[in-house]
């Protein structure tokens, strides 16, 4: 199986400006636990993970005043849709994060999680497509 098989192609996008709770918020209403983060003047997409929002509630910082450009991960590890899920998984561990950006021709085209490839992986969740 393939990235592209497990992947989810719709991707929570959100701004460096958002605050971490309107970020969560959006993650909790869509049941992601990551948003991919369109800075324009960055150079590439981010990612925010619900780790970066628990770490910084829970170092007393206000969900209300934090912003995503402030705890988002810019140095972030994409894949492409021909990867093998056992790439991706190998990607993960060796990165100790749970998510990846899908990454085709320089344009942004899905994210894969952990749970998606145990999803692939598993009888209960075999409803990814086999290319």
């Amino acid at each position: 199986m393939y990235v592209r098989d497990g992947m989810s192609p719709t991707v929570l996008t959100v701004g460096p400006g958002h605050t971490l709770r309107d970020a969560a918020r959006l993650m909790s209403e869509r049941h992601v636990g990551a948003a991919v983060v369109i800075d324009s003047d960055a150079g590439g997409p981010g990612i925010l993970t619900e780790r970066d929002v628990l770490t910084s509630i829970g170092a007393g910082e206000s969900p209300d005043v934090e912003l995503v450009a402030d705890h988002l991960t810019r140095d972030v590890v994409f894949a492409e849709p021909g990867w093998s899920l056992e790439e991706a998984a190998a990607a993960m561990v060796r990165g100790g994060f749970r998510h990846l950006i899908v990454v085709e021709r320089g344009e942004t085209v899905g994210i894969l999680s952990v749970r998606d490839v145990v999803r692939c992986w598993t009888t209960e969740g075999a409803v990814c497509s086999v290319s």
